[in-house]
């Protein structure tokens, strides 16, 4: 959350504000909330750290392999029965060996850990070199400015009491903001090593934000002369 940021701006207008009512403070900083949220949410979707420079880009993907013709093996069934047959039309095969394509007996694109395959199989007569297609490769959201649905109004929220005004993430989004926030170590997945994520600012006050406060303020101050 923003606090210490600003300080300057406390000892700017503290006393203005502190000698407002209580219904005019909770006006005056819900408006305050409300606009360092924009600034913040524009700040992010500029992919920029609060002292202007730019987000550490996100590493590049090597794009998975794609299969041409057919693929068939047995693979574990769930429950623990036999395993199952799986004949796939096409398929790709990325750097977490993940093998993904059409899973003809599920009717559906499938996912299989390569390193779970209990045993290739030859690929039946009738669908050798019938490819399918190439499987078009999903993630267009991740290809996106990074942290957009995060600076949502869903996740960024603000807050407003007698004496002040918040504005940052809370619960479970608070914890996967912060690893972004100071540069901390996270598994990217449920079964993936932790890893340092580089240090990527969501909540920062900027000499913007203090100016655009600033103008809350006096605005209000004038609607009242």
């Amino acid at each position: 959350m923003i606090t210490d940021d600003l300080a300057e701006l406390e000892q700017l207008a503290g006393a203005i504000v502190r000698s407002l009512s209580s219904g005019q403070r909770r006006k005056v900083m819900r408006r305050m909330a409300r606009e360092l949220a924009i600034g913040q949410r524009e700040r992010i979707t500029a992919q920029r750290q609060p002292d202007g420079t730019a987000y550490e880009k996100r590493k590049a993907k090597v794009p998975p392999v794609s299969g041409r013709g057919a693929a068939c093996f047995l693979y574990p069934a769930g429950g623990g029965g036999e395993p199952r047959r799986v004949l796939m039309k096409s398929f790709t095969w990325s750097t977490g060996r993940m093998l993904t394509g059409f899973d003809i007996e599920a009717g559906g694109i499938r996912s299989f850990e390569f390193d779970k395959i209990v045993k290739w199989l030859p690929v039946p007569e009738e669908h050798r070199n019938a490819g399918g297609g190439r499987l078009r490769r999903r993630g267009g959201l991740r290809r996106r400015a990074m942290f957009r649905r995060l600076a949502s109004a869903r996740f960024l929220k603000t807050g407003v009491d007698d004496q002040s005004f918040w504005v940052g993430f809370t619960g479970k989004v608070s914890q996967i903001a912060d690893v972004h926030q100071h540069g901390l170590r996270d598994r990217p997945s449920l079964r993936a090593k932790a890893v340092p994520y580089p240090r990527r600012e969501l909540l920062g006050a900027t000499a913007a934000d203090r100016e655009r406060l600033l103008d809350v303020l006096y605005d209000h101050l004038a609607s009242e002369i």
